[in-house]
C-alpha cells in the first residue's frame, strides 16, 4: 500500500502526532468488564479465538446484548458512555440466512423485539465481497457514525487475501489500531485457532496477539461438549475467573455454574512466536554447533532437513508432526536462516528476527 505521506503535509501530520511534555490524555473510558476485570475500552481492540464449533459467536452475541441493553449477559458488564451506544456488526463469512439468525439471537438476549429494528444495531453481511472491498466498506461506515462505540468484525480472517502474509496483517492490524483511534471506538473480532493447536491462525494471528488489549478463547469443555468455556488467553489488565456458558432451549447463551474451571486451556507456542534464541537453539543442533565446533556443517538434501528440524525443534518444546516442518523449513528459508546452495543447505546463524517475525 503506497504511503499518503508527502513533503506538503508532512509538516502539518508532524504537529498532529507530536506528543508534548505539558499534554494532558484521558484515560480510556471502560466499556465492558468480566466480574471487575477490563476487557476493552475505547480505542482498543479485542478478539474472541477459538476452534470450530466452539460458539464464539454465540460468545459475541452476549456481548453484544450486553451493550445494546445496557446489563449484564452472561458474564459481560457493559459500561458504554452515552453518545457511544450504537452497534455495527460485520459478519464476513455467513449467508443472509444465518446472518439473520445471529441478528434475532442478539435481540432475544438483549431483551428486544426480534422482530422490530433497533435503530442502535445495524447488521452487515459482507461475505460477497472482496477484501479490500470490505475494509473500506467498514472505513466509510465508521466514518459516517460518530456515535458508534463498538463495532464487531465476525471474520478478521476474511479482510485478508493471505493469512500468513506478513505485509497484509501488518495492514489489517494498523487499520484496527488507526479505526479505534481516529473514531474512539472498541472493536471486537473473530479468529480461528489452529486444528493441531491453541494457536490463533497465521501471521494474522501473531500480530493480534502482539496488539490487542484482550483476547478470549473460548473452548469446549473437556467432559461435556455441549458446554463451552470462557478464558482469558491473553490480557491487558487482571485475569478474570473462567466461566461457561451452553445453548439453552431457546437457542440463546446461558452461564453454567459450578464447574471447575481451573484448567486453562494449552497455549502451545508455533514457530511463528518462538524467541530468536529457541530458533537459535535448535538450529544449532540441526546443523552441528557444539561448544568444540562453531561451524554449521551443510545438510545435503532437503528430506534429511526435514527429519533434523523435527528432532531439534521437539528437543525444543515444538513437537509436531511432519507437516508443520514443511513451513518451517519455509520460514527459515523465507529470512535466509537456512539457505539452499550447491553444497546443500546451509546455517547464517548470525540471522535476527525482526519484531514482526520473533514474537
Amino acid at each position: 500500500m503506497e504511503s499518503r505521506i508527502t513533503r506538503e503535509n508532512f509538516h502539518k501530520i508532524w504537529e498532529q502526532i507530536l506528543i508534548h511534555v505539558g499534554d494532558q490524555f484521558a484515560t480510556p473510558p471502560v466499556v465492558i468488564k468480566i466480574n471487575g476485570s477490563v476487557i476493552s475500552t475505547l480505542g482498543n481492540f479485542s478478539a474472541s479465538t477459538g476452534k470450530g464449533k466452539s460458539k464464539k459467536t454465540f460468545n459475541v452475541c452476549a456481548i453484544v446484548a450486553a451493550a445494546l441493553s445496557n446489563r449484564r449477559i452472561l458474564n459481560y458488564e457493559p459500561t458504554f458512555p452515552e453518545g457511544k451506544r450504537r452497534v455495527l456488526y460485520f459478519d464476513t463469512e455467513q449467508s443472509a440466512y444465518h446472518c439473520h439468525k445471529v441478528l434475532k439471537r442478539i435481540n432475544e438476549l438483549a431483551g428486544l423485539p426480534s422482530d422490530q429494528e433497533n435503530e442502535r444495531l445495524e447488521f452487515v453481511m459482507l461475505r460477497e465481497y472482496s477484501p479490500l472491498d470490505r475494509r473500506q466498506i467498514i472505513e466509510l461506515a465508521l466514518s459516517e457514525r460518530p456515535d458508534v462505540g463498538l463495532v464487531i468484525i465476525d471474520g478478521l480472517r476474511d479482510l485478508l487475501f493471505d493469512i500468513n502474509s506478513s505485509t497484509e496483517s501488518a495492514e489489517v492490524i494498523g487499520l484496527l489500531m488507526k479505526w479505534t483511534s481516529q473514531y474512539n471506538l472498541h472493536i471486537h473480532t473473530v479468529l480461528h485457532l489452529n486444528k493441531g493447536d491453541d494457536n490463533v491462525r497465521g501471521h494474522i494471528g501473531t500480530e493480534l496477539n502482539h496488539k490487542a488489549e484482550t483476547i478470549l478463547q473460548i473452548c469446549r469443555n473437556e467432559k461435556d461438549d455441549r458446554i463451552s468455556e470462557v478464558h482469558a488467553a491473553l490480557i491487558r489488565d487482571k485475569e478474570f475467573a473462567p466461566f461457561a456458558f451452553m445453548i439453552n432451549k431457546k437457542g440463546l447463551p446461558e452461564r453454567v455454574e459450578g464447574l471447575d474451571l481451573r484448567h486453562r486451556p494449552k497455549r502451545e507456542f508455533n514457530y511463528r512466536t518462538m524467541p530468536e534464541e529457541m530458533h537459535r537453539k535448535a538450529l544449532d543442533i540441526v546443523f552441528g554447533i557444539t561448544a568444540e565446533n562453531k561451524t554449521p556443517v551443510p545438510v545435503a538434501s532437503a528430506t534429511k532437513l526435514i527429519d533434523l528440524l523435527m528432532e531439534a525443534y521437539k528437543k525444543v518444546g515444538y513437537d509436531r508432526k511432519k507437516n508443520c516442518h514443511y513451513n518451517l523449513r519455509q520460514f527459515l528459508l523465507d529470512r535466509d536462516i537456512i539457505q539452499q546452495t550447491h553444497q546443500g543447505f546451509v546455517y547464517n546463524r548470525d540471522f535476527h528476527l525482526d519484531d514482526s517475525d520473533e514474537k
